[in-house]
């Protein structure tokens, strides 16, 4: 009997033709975040569980799967995932640490979005006001070099992030 893992939320095909080779895959093609009570008498009869960081799985989740041996997320963060009352279950606990690198590129690639006006910028070409006169400080926008970045939590993403601010030139606060 193959394990049954129930995935919470749509993810990518190719990893759920992964799943499938080896699990019997009870799959939640949505991109909302799943209902609470769905969610617990939807893991009644599963072994594994793979969430989202929308999934809440608390303890009445936990207890409603008595046949719960795993629970991953794609998630680099375990937030979601009480994941005390889970090991104290035997249940093992997974995460994605992978996911710290592209989420910090994404969050240095949205500040030098509005530093340098980008978005702005391509709007404005589109909508053909380009063929205005051009004057030396049409959307011009600002550096990164010098400005100050928060950072609220140094765990691997915050980490990533001032690494790369960092590069920039950008001072650096942070609290964890």
């Amino acid at each position: 009997m193959k394990p049954r893992v129930f995935v919470t939320n749509r993810m990518p095909e190719s990893g759920i033709e992964i799943l499938r080779k080896e699990c019997e895959v009870i799959y939640r093609e949505k991109d909302e975040p799943i209902p609470h009570e769905e969610f617990v008498k939807s893991v009644k009869d599963v072994h594994a569980i793979f969430c989202h960081l929308t999934a809440k799985v608390n303890k009445e989740v936990i207890d409603a799967a008595p046949e719960l041996r795993v629970i991953g997320t794609m998630t680099a963060g375990v937030d979601h995932i009480d994941v005390e009352y889970a090991t104290s279950k035997g249940i093992y606990v997974t995460n994605s640490p992978a996911a710290s690198e592209p989420v910090s590129e994404v969050a240095i690639g949205l500040m030098l979005a509005i530093a340098r006006r980008i978005v702005e910028g391509d709007r404005y070409i589109r909508e053909g006001k380009w063929k205005i006169a051009w004057t030396p400080f049409m959307m011009l926008g600002t550096e990164l070099k010098g400005k100050t970045l928060g950072i609220i939590g140094l765990g691997k993403i915050g980490y990533a992030t001032a690494v790369r601010a960092k590069a920039f030139g950008m001072n650096l606060i942070y609290y964890d």
